[in-house]
């Protein structure tokens, strides 16, 4: 798992911890202790995905030296004949010059719209479906609207209300 990434975690509509990785597991550990573990819901703040910590394992240590500190992963991809020919034409190489397109599509600003729209979608999926106007809300969401949707929330808990804003970068 990597150690940078942050998350949200949520017991109820209570947000519990949030943060790195490392510092993150150590708060819900400690709040587990008192409370348990029942009803404890993570959350990966990047993309909204709820994802799932064994708290009985230890906390995983941070990565070693070398290249797999960057998080390099290999994989296979398949291209047609003229994109391995232009890649070839690239500097420093297909794999930079693959990270660098990826990277520009990253930063595109209709791409981290969608990509915050996403996360807060499958947030509000996973804590609020069953919340009074969950509906309106999501339409406003996905409509673009996000002065509608913060005020169709107002009477949602407030750690749910400020965690989807906060994805939402409001």
């Amino acid at each position: 798992m990597d150690q940078t990434k942050s998350f949200a975690v949520f017991c109820g509509n209570q947000r519990i911890a949030s943060g790195r990785l490392p510092e993150m597991l150590a708060t819900v550990k400690e709040w587990a202790a008192i409370h348990g573990e029942d009803g404890i819901l993570y959350f990966e703040d990047w993309s909204g995905r709820q994802t799932d910590f064994n708290l009985r394992e230890p906390t995983p240590p941070p990565p070693g030296p070398g290249r797999p500190k960057l998080g390099v992963v290999s994989r296979e991809i398949s291209l047609l004949p003229r994109h391995w020919e232009w890649l070839q034409d690239q500097p420093n190489g297909a794999s930079a010059a693959i990270r660098r397109l990826i990277d520009q599509a990253r930063h595109s600003p209709a791409l981290q719209e969608r990509q915050a729209r996403e996360s807060a979608g499958r947030f509000l999926s996973a804590v609020a479906g069953n919340f009074p106007g969950y509906e309106e809300v999501t339409r406003a969401l996905y409509a673009g609207d996000s002065q509608k949707m913060v005020s169709l929330m107002s009477a949602w808990p407030a750690d749910v209300r400020s965690y989807a804003s906060r994805l939402l970068g409001l």
